[in-house]
């Protein structure tokens, strides 16, 4: 087959073309994205109990769903939290799950559950697909709210017809409704109550078909129309009549105003009023494809919008991807480059380009199937075509090297050409064999961080399958015509020939007299490089190196994330935004001028109020900051740095009990710290959660502690006195009264354009907002006579939890908290509160339990199954290895140099600053099956020197110079082709560079160590007699 391919004119160049149309074509249907997916599935039921306090929400529904679902399998973790009015039930799922088949088998336990109180609404089971955000358009104008929501939510009906952008919403606005507002004296006066008031508006508004007239000739249909759809025509509504016989309209009684419910749901960009569209996109959608869209959009309406209409994007969580794409591009071109440069320097010109064309060959392949897999292209992907160029160098060099060592013996090139292919057939398999059984081993880790690092092996693999059949194949072939022509070529540039002579004389003398050298002092070599491999170990365990999960990821947005006291004001609110908002405006001149040269760092700045990812609750007492940088790509200052100091600006603020700066992009790893208590005693968890805090919060370089359980507003309980019944009223009539005064009654709702609009009856808000009017509300009896609440009922004031959270059964509070990983390292942080603090708790608490989730749970799952997986490969290598050398001691010796590149990885860490981190983990686990492809070639010739007969000594000597041009060349391409990414300055190589870091730098290590400890360890075996040769089988 391969002399077939190298003798064929055309057969080789078709498979060729073949690869290359298909990869191209493919190119346009394949997704981008930063990570891999990484979601597990999950399942979400809603239960809607309105007017429940959480803990009834707990009681009656929270406690039944979980005994309902309990027995059902796959199931992960169940989590159930319960707010006033509702409940929802999570249900994480494990991989072997089938989301179809769990859904029907919850809703059926679900429906069979016959205990749940009357009032509930029909539980709603579904699956929950998280929506990831792409971008944000601003809409600002000086205009009025409703009109800027009409506007709005015309731009939104635009961008979802003409520019085929799916999942839009238009966020700022509350529900839109025509409130009234009741005068308290006059409706004394009256003796009416609201709830009267709004039927009456309810039966004036009405439009209905009523039937139809058949005259001879003509059928006419009857419509009755008496609709109000604007305030003014509201107002002139009839509510009544006054003592002397006049009508009383609702304007006499009532002022009536077009505008939204909640007054805190606002958004203010750049201190403008303003309406966001909000774009998202499901699992399937490219980010970058609905981005252009958007883009396209916003430069479209900008120029036909009304004077005084700004469109701008922000929240562009997408602009991040292009910048680390394009520079994952750009590098691997630079690394392309450089191993072509390492290559003509040793073959010459023509030689080396086909010997690098196999690249685009086997990448264009590669993205084929990529396509065909459903894989996406992302950094962890890109990651792995950068490094397989250097391995599939490797294949092609040993090739290359062995066709031309046929040549030298003076074969003709057709038969060079064959035998030289066949005689590293076998080393060249094996070592593919040795990288697939390292890298499939990968393929199988588990946790979020470890679906995330999958990407590398899977592209990997299918690269370096489809670089062997270029290698076998089509390489032979180009190299067979070249040698052909190759004979009229001009002699090697002079500097080139220097060169060449300076590596053979090195290689001739030195590297000769240093493995005689190393071989006489064997014991003494080996046991200083023993010694180097544990001080190396030492570094981690005395900390010198630290451990962090994943590596910081740079995006170009910084959130200030409020919370106050549940129960105060928005002005409050406001007030506390104004300093944060003013802080940033300050630090951005600041840093404009000192860090950037006078290019504006911070972009734009929203507040959106009522809106907070932390709070899980809603109010006027939550908002978030939200500043848009500069991109990453163009700017100079790291947004950790630009965090920090603006913590430090803003300083300790009285009001908020919460205030969060951080990035709003999460790594794949979860919250740096998320510990969660859990205990049957409410009282004692906050108590428990509150030390906690105070724990944490100790450590320099911990921010952002909060946990997710709080006291609610203050509430003013109403009960009826003994013996109130004899005034004929009950609990229903009063507390009907006061809902329709204190909280509206609803007395219609109308459809106007694509607007809903409800007209709300209620009190005055001025009157309604006073204790002193509560106690003299006047209750209207069932014979129109009036008497004061206060008369027949008693007030209480009191205080609860605004949600429950239970998980697996048991009530939860979680305390969650950020790492600024320069200062301080979660993993240590987390051990050292379950020595220190944990203990203390539970003495003080009994019952109370604790568990870890976020990064250090994920950190242990993922790190658990690499560490398997490892040993798994490490033993494929070994059978491989034993197989094809018949021998049990000779494999151990080619897989010395795995430990010795992690004296490598770990002195490259040091050397540059990084800390340790899952990335640089898998890059020593995928070393393993790089670094042992060098000693394989290695420990091959020294046999066949042992077998021809020489005695050790000699054999070693000669196959370490034989082989060093290769081991050499072999090393310097993977290196090379990864160079680019470790000088890169961006911000965002700093996920790839740990990984990049651990190749690069260990396979220099090894590389060093191979040619010199398999010589030492190989004389040693031979001082204990076990090198023999090989008999024929």
């Amino acid at each position: 087959m391969i002399r077939f391919f190298a003798k064929h004119p055309t057969a080789a160049n078709l498979l060729m073309l073949t690869l290359l149309i298909l990869g191209i074509t493919s190119l346009p249907n394949i997704k981008r994205e930063t990570f891999p997916e990484f979601d597990p599935p999950y399942i979400m039921a809603g239960v809607t109990y309105p007017g429940a306090s959480p803990q009834e929400v707990e009681e009656s529904i929270c406690v039944r769903l979980e005994d309902a679902v309990d027995g059902l399998a796959n199931i992960e973790e169940t989590q159930c939290e319960a707010i006033e009015g509702s409940a929802r039930l999570i249900l994480k799922l494990n991989e072997k799950a089938d989301i179809g088949r769990m859904l029907v088998d919850v809703q059926t336990q679900i429906n069979a559950i016959n205990d749940f109180p009357q009032e509930i609404e029909s539980p709603v089971v579904q699956e929950l697909d998280w929506n990831e955000p792409v971008v944000d358009v601003a809409i600002t104008a000086d205009t009025t709210w409703p009109e800027l929501k009409a506007y709005a939510e015309q731009l939104k009906r635009t961008l979802k017809l003409d520019y085929d952008v799916s999942l839009v919403e238009v966020a700022g606005f509350s529900d839109h409704q025509f409130r009234v507002e009741l005068d308290n004296q006059a409706m004394r006066q009256l003796g009416l109550s609201v709830g009267d008031i709004a039927e009456q508006i309810g039966r004036q508004n009405v439009k209905l078909p009523s039937g139809n007239v058949e005259t001879p000739d003509k059928n006419f249909l009857i419509r009755f129309d008496e609709r109000r759809v604007t305030p003014q025509e509201l107002e002139s509504i009839v509510v009544g009549s006054g003592p002397n016989g006049s009508l009383i309209r609702l304007r006499d009684i009532a002022t009536i105003t077009d505008r939204f419910e909640l007054d805190e749901q606002k958004v203010l960009f750049d201190g403008h009023p303003s309406a966001l569209l909000k774009v998202s996109k499901n699992k399937e959608d490219d980010a970058l494809r609905i981005k252009e869209r958007v883009a396209q959009f916003v430069e479209d309406q900008q120029a036909i919008a009304p004077d005084g209409v700004k469109l701008e994007l922000t929240n562009d969580l997408s602009s991040v991807l292009w910048d680390r794409l394009t520079m994952m591009v750009k590098n691997g071109w630079q690394g392309i480059i450089l191993v072509f440069a390492t290559m003509w320097l040793f073959f010459s010109l023509r030689y080396s380009f086909w010997v690098a064309a196999g690249l685009p060959v086997a990448f264009l392949g590669g993205l084929f199937l990529m396509a065909q897999l459903g894989l996406s292209i992302n950094i962890m992907s890109l990651v792995g075509l950068l490094m397989a160029i250097g391995i599939m160098m490797d294949d092609a060099i040993v090739i290359a090297e062995s066709i031309a060592a046929h040549l030298d013996r003076g074969e003709k090139v057709d038969d060079a050409v064959t035998n030289g292919v066949k005689k590293v057939l076998p080393g060249v398999i094996s070592s593919f064999l040795t990288t697939v059984c390292i890298f499939g081993s990968l393929l199988f880790l588990q946790g979020e961080m470890g679906a995330v690092l999958k990407a590398v092996p899977q592209v990997l693999i299918l690269v370096l399958t489809l670089s062997l059949v270029e290698a076998f194949l089509i390489l032979p072939n180009h190299l067979s015509h070249s040698l052909h022509k190759e004979k009229k070529e001009k002699p090697p540039a002079k500097f080139k020939q220097k060169l060449l002579d300076r590596f053979e004389n090195f290689r001739n003398t030195k590297l000769v007299s240093a493995v005689e050298k190393v071989v006489e002092y064997r014991y003494a070599f080996i046991g200083g490089v023993f010694a180097l491999l544990l001080i190396s170990a030492a570094t981690l365990a005395g900390g010198l190196l630290k451990f962090q999960p994943f590596p910081e990821l740079d995006g170009d947005i910084a959130e200030a994330r409020i919370i106050l006291p549940p129960g105060s004001s928005l002005s409050q609110t406001e007030a506390v935004v104004d300093k944060i908002v003013t802080s940033a405006r300050k630090l951005d001149k600041e840093w404009s001028e000192k860090v950037e040269n006078g290019t504006p760092l911070v972009q734009h700045i929203t507040s959106q109020f009522n809106a907070n990812a932390d709070a899980n609750e809603s109010g006027p007492h939550i908002a978030t900051v939200r500043l848009d940088l500069l991109g990453a790509e163009s700017r100079n200052t790291l947004i950790e740095e630009f965090i920090a100091a603006w913590r430090e600006d803003v300083g300790e603020l009285a009001d908020p009990i919460s205030l969060v700066y951080k990035q709003p992009t999460m790594g794949p790893g979860g919250r740096a710290i998320e510990i969660r208590a859990k205990h049957d005693d409410l009282d004692a968890l906050k108590a428990a959660s509150i030390e906690i805090q105070q724990y944490l919060n100790e450590f320099d370089g911990v921010h952002g502690v909060l946990d997710d359980m709080r006291m609610g507003k203050e509430e003013v309980l109403v009960k009826l006195r003994p013996g109130a019944e004899t005034y004929g009223v009950n609990g229903q009539l009063i507390a009907n009264q006061l809902r329709a005064a204190f909280f509206g009654q609803t007395a219609d709702e109308i459809q106007v354009g694509v607007e809903n609009i409800s007209i709300e009856v209620r009190l005055d808000k001025v009157q309604a907002g006073d204790l002193q009017q509560l106690a003299n509300f006047p209750i209207i009896l069932s014979d129109g006579s009036q008497i004061p609440l206060a008369t027949i009922a008693t007030l209480d004031f009191q205080r609860n939890y605004v949600r429950i959270q239970r998980i697996d059964g048991l009530r939860t509070i979680s305390v969650f908290g950020d790492i600024d990983n320069t200062k301080a390292n979660s993993t240590a942080i987390i051990a050292q509160f379950q020595k220190d603090e944990a203990p203390k708790l539970m003495q003080k608490y009994p019952g109370l339990r604790f568990d870890f989730e976020g990064e250090a749970k994920d950190t242990a799952e993922t790190g658990a199954s690499m560490g398997k997986g490892f040993l798994l490969g490490l033993f494929g290598v070994f059978a491989i290895l034993s197989y094809q050398f018949r021998s049990y001691l000779e494999p151990f010796v080619v897989m010395l140099a795995i430990p010795l590149a992690f004296v490598g990885v770990v002195w490259g860490h040091i050397l540059l600053g990084h800390s340790l981190s899952m990335p640089s983990l898998m890059g020593f686990v995928s070393l393993a099956g790089i670094v042992v492809n060098d000693s394989i070639l290695l420990v091959q010739y020294i046999r066949h020197h042992v077998d021809e007969g020489d005695n050790v000594h000699d054999s070693v000597v000669k196959a370490s110079r034989e082989r060093f041009r290769a081991v050499f060349l072999t090393s310097m391409t993977t290196a090379a082709g990864l160079l680019p990414l470790l000088t890169e300055t961006s911000l965002q190589a700093q996920v790839i560079q740990p990984l990049v870091i651990s190749i690069v730098f260990g396979i220099f290590a090894s590389t060093l160590l191979v040619l010199f400890m398999i010589p030492a360890a190989y004389a040693i075996l031979a001082d204990f007699g076990v090198v023999r040769k090989h008999e024929e089988i």
